[in-house]
């Protein structure tokens, strides 16, 4: 990547930054900017700390192939974001646009379509892992055979 290209990303990424910072303390419902800043170590902490090295530890020792630790990787990321609404999902309230939606549901639709797509992924490459040793294989067993006509 170019020293421009990453210069124009690192602008974006500032002002993105900067305007969500702007819009989180001029907003009219938080009252205590020191509570939002500990909410955000504590997740950093907990992300960090705990999250990331248990995925890459459970990925490490317990996965065999890159395909699953990848799909392990992007269903810890969907339980992280989806996990809350999911335990949440019988307390709206007496609200029921609380919680609208059949989460539990969902969070299980959305793990499935992705292991869905790991596991063609995985058929995939090992499908063409067969065709291409098929293939060196065949090239190997013509390179030896005896060429006719010859003594």
């Amino acid at each position: 990547m170019t020293a421009a290209v990453r210069a124009l990303l690192l602008a974006a990424g500032l002002a993105l930054t900067g305007y969500g910072l702007s819009g989180l303390l001029g907003d009219a419902y938080i009252t205590d900017p020191l509570d939002v800043l500990v909410w955000a170590v504590g997740g950093l902490v907990l992300h960090d700390g705990l999250w990331v090295p248990l995925v890459c530890l459970l990925g490490a020792f317990l996965v065999r192939g890159p395909v699953l630790r990848g799909w392990l990787v992007v269903a810890a990321a969907v339980t992280a974001v989806g996990l809350p609404a999911v335990l949440r999902a019988d307390d709206d309230h007496d609200n029921p646009s609380l919680l609208p939606l059949p989460y539990l549901r969902n969070w299980l639709l959305v793990l499935a379509a992705t292991a869905g797509l790991a596991l063609l992924l995985a058929f995939a490459g090992r499908w063409r892992r067969r065709d291409r040793t098929l293939r060196s294989r065949d090239r190997a067993v013509r390179r030896r055979a005896p060429r006719e006509g010859r003594s």
